[in-house]
C-alpha cells in the first residue's frame, strides 16, 4: 500500500528522481566495468611464468660484433660462473618480462593451411633448462647432441619443448610427443611437454595465451650471444646481480651493458607490471570517488525531501504512523529509485563493455558482475538514506505542524 503513495510522490518530482536515477545508472555502468578491469589487471599480475623467478637474473650486452660472439660468450660465461653464489649460467635469447627476441606464427600442417597462432620462441643452450627450472610433464628434455648451431633465426629442423597449454590447443585429446609444427620455413618436432613457460610480454603481445611459448635447444654462437641467464639463491640475488655486472664489465669491456635489461627477474616483473598496478590504483580511486559522489547525491536528495515533507511527516505521525513507518517509507522510496537506475545502468554497462572490447580488445564482461554491482548500489543507497530517514522519523507531530 505504501508503495503506491511513494510512486505517486515520485511522479510529482520527476526531474529530481530522473537525475538521481541517471547518476546511479552511470555509477552502475562504471562500477561493473571498472571492477572488471581491476580484477583483470590483478589476475594478469599473478601469472605463473613456469620459471624460478626468485632465483634468476639476466645480463644483456650490446654493441659488439656478432662475429666476436665465439670469443665473447666464453669470457662472459666464465666471469659469471666465478661470481660467488652463482649456481648456473646459460646463454639465452630472452627471458620472461624482458625484451621479445623471437616471435612467429605457427602452422600445424606443412601446407600452412591450419594456423596455430603466434608463439614466442625461447632459444637456449644446454644449461638453460636447468637455469630456468622448467618442469617436464611428458616426453623428455633435449639430449646433448640435439643442441645445434643457429643457421639464420633458429637451428635447422630442431626438436622443441612446448607448454601444456599449447599441447591442448594444437592437438586436443592427442599425445603431443612426436607431433610436428611448422614456422619460419622450418619443421619443429615436439619431444617434450613442460608445465608453464610464459611469453615475454604476457597480455601485451600477439599471443592469445600467456603460455604460448616454445623452447628451442641451440648452441651459443653468433646468433645466440649477449643475453645471459644467472641462477642463484633467492635471498642472495641482489648481491649476485651487483657482482655479476661488475664481473661482466671487467671481462667484456668491448661490449655495452644494458642496465634496464640487466636485472633480476623479480625486478623485471615489478617493472613490467608497474603500469598495471598504477592503472588498478587509478580505477580503484575512480570507483571510490564515484560511489562517494553517488552516496552524497542520495543523501542530498533525501535531506531535501525530508525538509519539503516535514508537515506531511508530522501529519502522518499525528495519525498514528510510527518512527519505523517513516523510516521504511524513505528506504522503500530509495530502493525504487536505485532499482530504476540499476536497470538502465546494466544496459549501459553492457554497451560500455562492447565499446571497450572493440577499442582495447578486452574480454566480454562476465554477467555475474551485474548482480554484484546491483547489490553494492542497493546497500550504498540504503546506507546513504539512513541518516536523513532517521532524522525524518524523529520529527515530532506537534513541532512539524507548528512550523507551518
Amino acid at each position: 500500500m505504501q508503495t503506491r503513495y511513494i510512486l505517486a510522490a515520485l511522479r510529482k518530482h520527476r526531474i529530481a528522481t530522473f537525475l538521481i536515477a541517471l547518476q546511479i545508472s552511470l555509477a552502475t555502468a562504471v562500477l561493473c566495468n571498472a571492477c572488471f578491469l581491476v580484477v583483470q589487471r590483478f589476475q594478469s599480475m599473478q601469472i605463473d611464468t613456469g620459471v624460478d623467478e626468485a632465483s634468476l637474473g639476466t645480463i644483456k650486452l650490446s654493441g659488439f660484433d656478432p662475429q666476436q660472439a665465439n670469443d665473447l660468450n666464453p669470457r662472459v660465461v666464465n666471469a659469471l660462473r666465478g661470481v660467488a653464489g652463482v649456481q648456473a649460467v646459460s646463454v639465452v635469447n630472452m627471458v620472461p618480462f624482458g625484451e621479445p627476441a623471437a616471435r612467429a606464427g605457427v602452422f600445424l600442417d606443412q601446407e600452412q593451411k591450419h594456423f596455430g597462432g603466434v608463439m614466442d620462441f625461447y632459444i637456449g643452450d644446454a644449461s638453460a633448462i636447468q637455469a630456468f627450472g622448467l618442469r617436464l610433464l611428458a616426453g623428455r628434455f633435449p639430449s646433448p647432441d640435439e643442441y645445434t648451431p643457429i643457421t639464420q633465426y633458429i637451428p635447422s629442423n630442431p626438436p622443441v619443448l612446448i607448454t601444456r597449454t599449447l599441447a591442448a590447443h594444437f592437438w586436443p585429446g592427442q599425445n603431443p610427443v612426436g607431433q610436428q609444427i611448422w614456422a619460419m620455413d622450418t619443421t619443429f618436432r615436439v619431444i617434450g611437454v613442460i608445465d608453464h613457460l610464459s611469453v615475454t610480454t604476457p597480455g601485451g603481445g600477439e599471443s592469445k595465451d600467456p603460455d604460448w611459448s616454445i623452447f628451442v635447444p641451440a648452441l651459443a654462437g653468433p646468433q645466440l650471444a649477449g643475453k645471459y641467464l644467472i641462477r642463484g639463491r633467492p635471498g642472495d640475488m641482489a648481491r649476485i646481480m651487483g657482482d655479476s655486472k661488475k664481473a661482466v664489465l671487467a671481462a667484456a669491456p668491448d661490449a655495452v651493458l644494458d642496465p634496464d635489461q640487466s636485472q633480476s627477474l623479480v625486478e623485471l616483473r615489478d617493472s613490467y607490471f608497474k603500469s598495471s598496478l598504477v592503472m588498478a590504483a587509478l580505477l580503484t580511486g575512480v570507483i571510490i570517488a564515484l560511489l562517494g559522489t553517488t552516496a552524497l547525491g542520495i543523501v542530498g536528495l533525501a535531506s531535501f525531501w525530508v525538509t519539503q515533507r516535514r508537515k506531511q511527516i508530522g501529519i502522518r505521525r499525528a495519525l498514528g504512523a510510527t518512527q519505523g513507518d517513516i523510516l521504511r517509507y524513505f528506504q522503500i522510496e530509495n530502493f525504487i529509485i536505485v532499482s530504476l537506475g540499476i536497470l538502465f545502468g546494466m544496459l549501459f554497462a553492457y554497451a560500455l563493455n562492447l565499446g571497450l572490447m572493440r577499442v582495447y580488445e578486452l574480454p566480454r564482461l562476465p554477467l555475474w558482475y551485474m548482480p554484484i554491482g546491483a547489490v553494492t548500489l542497493w546497500i550504498l543507497g540504503q546506507l546513504a538514506v539512513l541518516a536523513p530517514a532517521r532524522r525524518a522519523a524523529a520529527i515530532s507531530p506537534v513541532a512539524a505542524i507548528r512550523d507551518f
